[in-house]
């Protein structure tokens, strides 16, 4: 076991009064916003206004941009929840919203069910039905294109062709979808405690296996070269650099402790990791030389990291646990 780091910023954490299981974080300009369990999104510095965007259900799953958290709830509805507080409800279904998904042009994606729909920026919406259950959703980084994981493989879709989604194949169950920012890669979590990728341009295989839970949360280096992932006693970070991807290059591991990482975040600019755990701890890598700085510590009641984000100056770092604690870190000068 590596020694605890001797190094922390925990004095420039501000709690948030969350109070409910946190789904998501994520800053709209500059206001941190916390998605929540029990229907409503956290807004402020000081957690002093909520809005209840679920007012009958809760969150399951949001997407944010720099203007406005998305949130899907076991309400059957889209909302969309803006900085000064107001919210819109872009859909209304029956069943459970099992994911979300922005595009930088404004459209907002979202599956429940088989069913995934597409809005567009000019509320234009488009439909198609997946061959199973639908559980990961992402745009791709260029051109209006959906990737929706689901039973095995995953399928990429055009929204605004006649045309079929095509089919990436894999057997197992299909979680999390994820894009790599330069649109080359699409990468699954699997239920299988797996991850599997495929190249866009020609559909070639790639398998990172080896995992001892689910790897759930995944995260991308600033420059695309390094997918951050958890689900094991270390952060697991794969290289995208090449054209094959991490076909055989072996991982980089780093915060190794004897619980399993819960959340990865990648600094928006330089090459830091923000990592969250099973227990509630919280740290901060230098991929460089993997030196480490303590954010928070454990958690004595239990409550595992559910979600990180980082500012778009990489200044301030906003967390939130499964048993309802938050916190902001605020970076010094």
């Amino acid at each position: 076991m590596p020694p605890a780091p001797t190094d922390s910023l925990s004095a420039n954490v501000a709690p948030l009064p969350a109070g409910a299981h946190v789904t998501a974080a994520c800053f709209l300009g500059d206001v941190p916003a916390l998605a929540l369990g029990d229907g409503t999104v956290l807004l402020g510095a000081e957690g002093d206004r909520r809005v209840a965007a679920h007012p009958d259900g809760a969150v399951l799953c949001a997407a944010a941009d720099r203007d406005r958290i998305v949130t899907g709830g076991d309400d059957g509805r889209v909302v969309s929840t803006r900085a000064d507080g107001t919210a819109e409800e872009l859909a209304a279904g029956k069943g459970w919203v099992d994911a979300v998904a922005l595009h930088p042009a404004g459209a907002v994606a979202w599956a429940a069910g088989r069913a995934v729909r597409a809005r567009s920026a000019k509320g234009e919406v488009k439909g198609v039905e997946a061959t199973s259950s639908v559980r990961g959703l992402a745009f791709a980084p260029k051109g209006y294109r959906l990737a929706f994981s689901h039973y095995n493989g995953a399928s990429l879709w055009f929204p605004n062709t006649a045309e079929a989604p095509q089919t990436l194949e894999w057997k197992g169950s299909h979680l999390d979808v994820v894009w790599s920012p330069d649109g080359r890669f699409v990468v699954t979590t699997m239920q299988e405690n797996a991850m599997h990728g495929w190249r866009v341009s020609d559909s070639k295989h790639m398998r990172m296996s080896g995992y001892p839970a689910k790897p759930r949360s995944l995260s991308w280096s600033s420059d695309g070269n390094w997918l951050a992932t958890s689900g094991a006693e270390a952060c697991v970070v794969w290289p995208f650099e090449g054209k094959d991807g991490p076909m055989g290059k072996p991982p980089r591991e780093c915060g190794v402790r004897p619980v399993r990482v819960s959340q990865v975040a990648f600094h928006p600019r330089a090459g830091v990791l923000a990592l969250g755990y099973d227990d509630g701890f919280v740290l901060m890598v230098r991929m460089k030389d993997n030196s480490e700085i303590l954010i928070r510590r454990e958690d004595e009641g239990g409550g595992a990291v559910s979600a990180l984000s980082w500012n778009a100056a990489g200044t301030r770092l906003l967390f939130g646990t499964r048993n309802g604690a938050a916190g902001l870190l605020t970076l010094p000068t």
